[in-house]
């Protein structure tokens, strides 16, 4: 196992994982190859991080978080349980996903409400979507594949496959190809990406590959 600078190894995590010395780390966790947990992030017990990972300054992983290959969660990201993110999901600074739809901290006894006391409803979040700085994720809603939330937003019901939503609540607002970029009108329900020139065509308020 290599470590990032000053880091140091950490129980029978596997080889060629980065984690840095101030990092907390469970033992019970579980990471990729070629994965990095920076400085100050915490990775929960019985996590499930993928290969090609990073998980930034003073990020969150709750446990039993299940992450794909490849993902990325920028500084300060808060990734409660037991959400699951893809393949090639991009988590941006300080953005949140919840996981409970009526919080309280305590019952109607007054009495501090524990793990036992209410149902954790994870975010689950498509292959290849983009969530924005500060944006804030509502418990037990779904992102589709390649969607791009924008920063700041608050996302209170499911997103299609490749809408860019925005605004408090969100809203879609445009539709994004693979690269990211919004997509230009080509005609009879179709829309083309300008960086790679992929088709999408649109169906009921849905986008999908054109054949």
């Amino acid at each position: 196992m290599t470590n990032t600078e000053g880091g140091a190894a950490r129980g029978d995590l596997r080889d060629r994982v980065r984690i840095a010395e101030t990092a907390d780390v469970d033992e019970r966790a579980v990471i990729g190859p070629d994965s990095t947990v920076w400085h100050l992030a915490q990775v929960r017990e019985e996590a499930e991080i993928g290969a090609e990972c990073i998980i930034g300054r003073g990020a969150y992983v709750g446990p039993g978080v299940r992450i794909g290959d490849r993902v990325k969660l920028q500084n300060h990201a808060l990734v409660y349980e037991p959400a699951v993110l893809e393949d090639g999901v991009f988590v941006g600074p300080a953005a949140v996903l919840t996981n409970d739809m009526y919080p309280r901290s305590v019952d109607v006894d007054g009495k501090l409400k524990r793990g036992d006391d209410w149902h954790a409803k994870g975010v689950t979040l498509r292959e290849g979507c983009s969530i924005g700085g500060r944006a804030v994720l509502v418990a037990g809603v779904t992102v589709g594949r390649w969607a791009l939330v924008a920063a700041g937003a608050v996302v209170h019901r499911d997103v299609p496959d490749f809408a860019l939503v925005a605004g408090v609540p969100a809203r879609r607002i445009k539709w994004v190809g693979r690269a990211g970029e919004p997509l230009e009108p080509a005609g009879e329900g179709r829309w083309r990406c300008p960086r790679t020139g992929e088709e999408y065509v649109e169906t009921d308020g849905r986008l999908s590959f054109a054949d």
